[in-house]
């Protein structure tokens, strides 16, 4: 059994992390209200991209150190500007046709492997470019509609003592079109007749980046000042935490504070001065992967699969891969305090190729409370397919090892108690060689964990090859001389 080891700092065992699950699923509302808002955002940027295209800021990857000849390979502007214009002129076209949309609300605070625990979601129809129609939902309402009993993921059973697979959890894949089948499922046996042109995924981590062009705000009658450094934070402490403590208050106007900042963020955001940082916050939040995108149009998704805008996982690269993917277990917000970074390291020099990789996971949370408590992971890690596990240090093997992908996943239970560290080792063999001529290296960013710093160390027959960076978005790398 699962148990929850908590320190002194205060907290609940297993037995009532039923109501902490019963009480988020109902009303974790942290970033519902900002749907619309994201749509203005959006339209703002492609609108403004459209237009103003050489004011349109792409970020060079953020690499430490080019003195190896371990280079990353630099993101294709023209491609991504040409995909940028697609989408303008598709969703913003004056058809008279009405254009269904489904959003997922996901909470990365507490993290789930496609991005963050799915506590709402949002079905927006758009016509002749503006929205027309506006429906949030708690994913915990859509679930009670389901009477179905799907299995769950083993993790989910085993770590959670979950028994009916629903919506709220169906985002347990790291592949956002895996995702999108999923929750279309789930909404279907739920009673929903509902086709959809698009799915967008949407994390709580755009809700503090957009205050980064607004600046502080705060809503009028409020004291209460959001930063982008704390606003999701500060969001959920207001509209949650109350009904957590009591939960026979009256919930129908939890929201207040929701409804008065949106004009506030709208007005500053109107702002014609900062369209040029609107457009690069939404690049960003597409290559960051806090927003996926997932069209039914065969042409569009194309599209967003050109520029890694789809939230997939590779299935078709060939060579070196990784990919590590966390799910929170401990169905608290953790993930807000958690700061994780990556080494792999490769040698080349022997019979078959021998991987390392070592995973610092930090839990930087002062103490346990309503949200917060020691960190449980179900730890993914992607690797290419045939992949031997040689040896596995502070995480536990569970589930076995699977092929998913055209991978090989080697799966794990992990622990990181509040105030201190986990230092994660997991070592393989992998089943190809690879010389430092043709060697290449895709690690691939799991949707909602933040910035990943990353060291990798290339040995083979030629010498030692390092490079650091930060994993903002997918990055690939290849040996050039």
């Amino acid at each position: 059994m699962f148990l929850d080891r908590r320190g002194s700092g205060g907290g609940r065992t297993v037995g009532d992390k039923s109501k902490l699950r019963k009480f988020f699923t109902r009303k974790n509302a942290i970033i519902a209200a900002w749907t619309a808002l994201f749509i203005l955002v959006a339209f703002l940027a492609y609108s403004f991209v459209s237009k103003n295209k050489q004011l349109m800021v792409i970020e060079a990857l953020n690499v430490a150190s080019k003195i190896s000849s371990l280079l990353p390979i630099e993101a294709d502007e023209k491609k991504e500007l040409e995909v940028v214009n697609r989408l303008v002129q598709d969703i913003t076209k004056k058809d008279g046709v009405t254009r269904n949309f489904l959003v997922l609300l996901q909470n990365n605070m507490e993290l789930r492997p496609g991005g963050g625990f799915l506590g709402q979601y949002a079905i927006i129809k758009i016509k002749d470019g503006e929205a027309v129609s506006v429906f949030v939902e708690d994913a915990n309402l859509l679930d009670q509609k389901i009477s179905a009993k799907i299995t769950p993921p083993y993790a989910l059973q085993r770590m959670m003592q979950i028994r009916k697979w629903k919506f709220r959890d169906s985002n347990f894949s790291p592949d956002f079109p895996t995702n999108v089948d999923k929750a279309e499922y789930f909404l279907r046996l739920a009673g929903s007749q509902s086709k959809f042109d698009g799915v967008v995924a949407v994390n709580s981590q755009v809700f503090n980046d957009i205050l980064e062009i607004t600046g502080p705000v705060s809503a009028p009658g409020s004291s209460v000042v959001f930063d982008s450094s704390n606003a999701a934070l500060k969001l959920e402490e207001i509209v949650e935490k109350p009904y957590l403590m009591d939960e026979n208050l009256d919930t129908q106007n939890r929201k207040w504070i929701m409804k008065k900042l949106a004009p506030v963020i709208i007005g500053k955001l109107s702002n014609a001065g900062d369209l040029p940082k609107l457009a690069e916050f939404f690049h960003n939040e597409l290559k960051n992967k806090n927003i996926m995108l997932n069209f039914s149009d065969p042409e569009l998704q194309r599209s967003v699969e050109s520029v890694a805008w789809d939230g997939k996982v590779a299935a078709d690269w060939q060579g070196d891969y990784l990919m590590m993917v966390d799910a929170n277990m401990g169905a608290l917000k953790t993930d807000y305090y958690m700061r994780r970074s990556m080494e792999y390291g490769l040698d080349l020099t022997g019979e078959k190729p021998v991987a390392t990789l070592n995973i610092l996971y930090k839990n930087t949370a002062p103490y346990g409370d309503w949200r917060t408590s020691d960190y449980h992971s179900y730890l993914r890690v992607y690797v290419p397919a045939g992949a031997k596990l040689l040896e596995n240090k502070m995480v536990s093997p569970i589930g076995g090892t699977v092929d998913e992908f055209g991978k090989t996943v080697f799966g794990f239970m992990l622990h990181t108690l509040i105030g201190q560290e986990t230092a994660a080792m997991i070592k393989y063999e992998l089943p190809v060689n690879f010389s430092a001529d043709e060697y290449k290296l895709l690690i691939q960013k799991q949707s909602g964990v933040g910035d990943l710093p990353v060291k990798i160390r290339i040995k083979s027959k030629e010498g030692e090859f390092d490079q650091e960076s930060v994993l903002k978005g997918d990055l690939k790398f290849q040996m050039k001389k």
